[in-house]
């Protein structure tokens, strides 16, 4: 079959938007967990669309949680005496059969009706919040979106908990100290590997020098060795150095270049013609200014290729930050999601997707504004002009 006739094409493009479904379910789920209440974010089935459950509770008309529904037939009662005088319980029938002295019945409960519980802001102190069993007629539905679960998620990022005293504490650490913190580990790691990686490269496919080519085999053997092999000498030199508990680990080793950028670069400047450099030799520019004032601006493509491979890295990094920062107010986004989801005490998932999905929309706006030079940096690097 052809694999221009309009059968191959279709066959494609199915495979292709079946592949891009995969891709995006996930981040579709994010997206809508982040606007549930927390009683929706992990149903089986899932809830895609966030809903908001309404009924008659005291003669009032209140939001509640679906709590079960009920299986057995029997009564809400009030207790006469005991412990919880006073208060109301469920009876099944036989259980009224047998109460002594007999409680007082509000209303008869039968089988398939939901237990619903009056929904209330934590932040309210209310401890014992209303509870009844209605029918389903008694419940209406409507879509609401959980917009407050991002600003709750933000000010609650360091752990803090939900009280204002927790959230105007001397110990608390705000959103934007997070994300300062990883925009200056990428902006000043984007710097230093565009800079560093630049130069070197330029070496290897400009310069002519003995061992040029042996040099840029280790150079790119270095790219065999993991980074766990690395971890305890790179920790032992940064704790000789004093930064450990800074952010100097994380962004001041992108000075000295890597292999896999290096690599990019020179593929992308042995692309250029050679004529360019020579020309501007005659014209007695030094190898400096050439590669100022010719290379690098043709090259512009590769170097935002390069800039954005590192701010991805850096922005999405754990690893680094979790071995080299010691005090909250030091930690990044990346760290700061895990530091949230483990000090709440168990995981509030709207909440949590709430925090992430603030801290991946800067990556996705970048890639989506830079797309264009992105794609061309990794169409045309290697190729000959």
């Amino acid at each position: 079959m052809p694999l221009r006739s309009p059968a191959a094409r279709f066959i494609i493009y199915s495979l292709l938007v079946g592949a891009s479904v995969l891709f995006v379910i996930p981040f579709v789920w994010l997206l809508a967990t982040s606007v549930k209440p927390l009683e929706q974010t992990m149903t089986i089935p899932p809830t895609w669309i966030p809903r908001a459950y309404f009924t008659e509770l005291a003669g009032r008309r209140v939001e509640v949680t679906l709590d079960f529904k009920q299986t057995l037939s029997g009564a809400v009662v009030k207790l006469a005496s005991g412990e919880h005088a006073g208060e109301t319980a469920f009876f099944s029938d036989a259980q009224l059969a047998t109460a002594q002295p007999a409680p007082t019945t509000l209303y008869r409960v039968q089988p398939g009706w939901w237990h619903v519980t009056e929904k209330v802001d934590r932040r309210s102190g209310e401890q014992h919040p209303a509870w009844a069993f209605v029918p389903d007629s008694a419940v209406h539905t409507r879509i609401v979106f959980r917009w407050e679960n991002y600003p709750d998620a933000l000010s609650r990022l360091d752990g803090s908990g939900d009280d204002r005293a927790g959230i105007m504490s001397r110990h608390h650490v705000s959103f934007w100290r997070f994300l300062g913190n990883s925009l200056i580990i990428c902006v000043f790691g984007v710097c230093g590997t565009v800079i560093s990686n630049a130069i070197v490269a330029y070496g290897f496919a400009r310069v002519r020098w003995r061992g040029r080519d042996a040099f840029f085999a280790i150079t790119l053997a270095t790219m065999m060795v993991p980074f766990p092999v690395l971890m305890v000498p790179l920790y032992s030199v940064f704790k000789t150095l004093g930064w450990i508990g800074t952010l100097l680990p994380l962004w001041a080793p992108s000075f000295f270049g890597s292999a896999f950028n290096i690599f990019l670069m020179r593929q992308f400047f042995i692309g250029i013609p050679e004529e360019l450099s020579e020309a501007a030799r005659i014209d007695g520019c030094s190898e400096w200014r050439i590669f100022w004032r010719i290379i690098l601006p043709l090259s512009k493509p590769v170097l935002a290729t390069v800039a954005l491979f590192h701010f991805l890295y850096a922005w999405n990094d754990f690893m680094g930050p979790l071995l080299y920062l010691t005090r909250k107010e030091t930690f990044p986004l990346s760290l700061a999601l895990q530091s949230f989801q483990s000090q709440v005490g168990g995981v509030e998932w709207h909440h949590l997707m709430a925090a992430s999905a603030v801290t991946t929309l800067p990556v996705i706006l970048l890639f989506f504004f830079a797309q264009k030079t992105f794609i061309r940096g990794i169409a045309t690097t290697g190729s000959k002009s």
